[in-house]
């Protein structure tokens, strides 16, 4: 990675796991960043997003984190769903490829965010600044211009770019940027409570639980975490009142129809409310919003922190190589195509979970009730039965930078628990690879140091050599026929065909898939995927490889 960045360092808004994952990302590219947050210091209240998807722990072990994060973290495999006290369907998640973590582990947010502060403490490139309230945003052609209120006084900085991480609450700041936040709330409220106690057999498992009869008309969701400690989510009434069940002792009830007579304690409690928003502009300019700054959802499907992990990603990548000089400031707007797209989808998936949660009129009820009851016997009523898409990456199949094929066409969002199959815009599965110079690597791994060409025998080493030459910044090639993928792996989930040139991009998403291709051809797709205009030969060779 280059270190020699030509601008101030990068501007980034909020200390959360957002901002702080933006910061150890850009500095992996040799970019500098300034974190600001209003706070004055870090938090450390109740569990928030426990919830850390595979591929959000496969981006975090970019910046040295995802490892300690996963070990420390709760394990689970299986998501059940239940009706009263019968199951009626268990999940377990699919791992294409050989993946380095499993499909979700359960950690506290504060804990997440602890270990990523720990990870920023050893990064020069990053400064954080507590106690910092922007006031005012500006921008021109070629710098922002953030006014902050200090304790010792208003404060100046200046950056290249600025990343606004600063959750939900970040009202002010959207008003600044004139981009509007439509969306709505849900009326019902949902308790959370952390408990910590001995519940064997529930340790690896997420449970959710429709009309239970400690909880009847209404829902419980069960997830475990380090230390002996459950998550538990119910769904309570307009009105609920959680100081007056505390006194009346009816929180212990509630609790004690759950676990029985076992001892227990408190870590945790809170009432909350949904809300499902997102900004019409997720680039404003120089500026980029992301995590719930930008969107908000429901988290029954664990969407949000981990989308918000997912813009950081696609944010960092697309500065460092634009302030590099790599791409053109063209890339900088699609993320807003691609994380825009990724927030609409989040918030449709989410809404629907709440609709069937929480129906609106009575007719939605006993539609509910009809499928739930009739899910006990009937496969399809079952896969009509939604509490909660569980988080997955966002596909970028019509996204600016994918060269489609026809060979491999996009066939839709697939069964829930399942990944599509790979091609042009979808997440590379990961395996061991061989790692440049020796010894083993990972595929995703390679990815994530610049843009990747993985080839299958039969491909023409001087064509790849020679488009690699065409592209500025970082370009490795990885031939799949050779000793890179030793064991098969990598190949096998990609269902790679002799031929084949593979582009995957910097967030090791695949760009194009090429057959046969000439220097032309994966110079154009390399191109393409950086946000480089296209030569007129260019154009004609990408319609030719979409319609083939």
């Amino acid at each position: 990675m280059s270190s020699t960045w030509p601008h101030d360092p990068v501007a980034v808004l909020g200390a959360g796991p957002v901002g702080q994952s933006t910061a150890l990302l850009l500095a992996r590219w040799g970019v500098p960043s300034v974190v600001l947050d209003q706070r004055p210091r870090r938090d450390r209240i109740g569990s928030k997003a426990i919830c850390q998807q595979r591929d959000v722990l496969d981006i975090w072990e970019a910046v040295g984190a995802g490892r300690r994060i996963a070990d420390e973290g709760v394990t689970w495999t299986t998501a059940r769903t239940f009706h009263r006290d019968a199951e009626l369907f268990a999940i377990e998640l699919a791992e294409p490829g050989s993946p380095a973590f499993p499909p979700f582990v359960n950690i506290s947010q504060s804990r997440t965010e602890q270990i990523l502060d720990e990870r920023i403490a050893q990064e020069a490139l990053v400064d954080v600044r507590w106690g910092h309230d922007v006031v005012d945003v500006a921008q021109d052609d070629a710098e922002v211009v953030l006014r902050c209120r200090t304790p010792s006084g208003p404060v100046e900085v200046r950056a290249p770019y600025l990343v606004v991480c600063a959750g939900a609450r970040s009202d002010e700041l959207r008003a600044l940027l004139g981009v509007s936040f439509d969306g709505g709330s849900f009326d019902d409220r949902f308790l959370i409570c952390d408990i910590r106690a001995d519940l064997p057999g529930w340790a690896t498992e997420r449970r959710f639980y429709f009309d239970p009869e400690w909880n009847p008309g209404r829902q419980v969701l069960i997830h475990p975490c380090p230390d002996s400690t459950f998550r538990i989510d119910w769904q309570v009434p307009v009105g609920y009142d959680l100081d007056a069940e505390v006194a009346s002792g009816a929180l212990d009830a509630r609790i004690r129809k759950i676990i029985g007579e076992r001892e227990y304690e408190i870590v945790w409690k809170s009432v909350y409310r949904f809300q499902c928003r997102v900004v019409d502009r997720m680039r404003c300019g120089r500026i980029l919003i992301a995590g719930d700054a930008a969107h908000l959802v429901s988290p029954f499907g664990a969407r949000g922190l981990n989308s918000g992990v997912a813009d950081a990603e696609n944010a960092a990548w697309k500065i460092a190589y634009v302030g590099h000089g790599w791409a053109p400031d063209e890339l900088l707007e699609t993320y807003h195509h691609e994380r825009h797209a990724a927030a609409v989808e989040n918030v449709a998936v989410t809404t629907a979970t709440m609709d069937f949660l929480v129906p609106h009129d009575d007719a939605q009820a006993r539609r509910r009730a009809e499928v739930l009851a009739a899910a006990a016997t009937d496969p399809e009523s079952r896969a009509r039965v939604d509490s909660g898409r569980l988080a997955e990456p966002f596909w970028y199949v019509d996204s600016p930078l994918t060269t489609p094929t026809a060979r491999r066409p996009f066939l839709g969002r697939p069964p829930r628990g399942q990944a599509p199959p790979a091609g042009p815009g979808v997440l590379l599965p990961d395996a061991p690879v061989a790692a440049p110079g020796g010894g083993r690597s990972r595929a995703r791994a390679l990815a994530r140091d610049g843009f990747l060409l993985l080839t299958t025998v039969g491909v023409d080493a001087g064509a790849v050599r020679d488009a690699t030459a065409a592209l500025p910044g970082p370009v490795r090639v990885l031939d799949l026929a050779a000793s890179g993928d030793r064991e098969g792996t990598l190949g096998a989930a990609l269902g790679a065909r002799p031929g084949e040139v593979w582009v995957v991009r910097p967030d090791a998403h695949v760009a194009a898939v090429l057959t046969d291709p000439t220097t032309e051809e994966i110079t154009a797709a390399l191109r393409r995927a950086a946000a480089h205009p296209a030569t007129r030969e260019e154009s004609h060779d990408g319609a030719l490889q979409a319609s083939g």
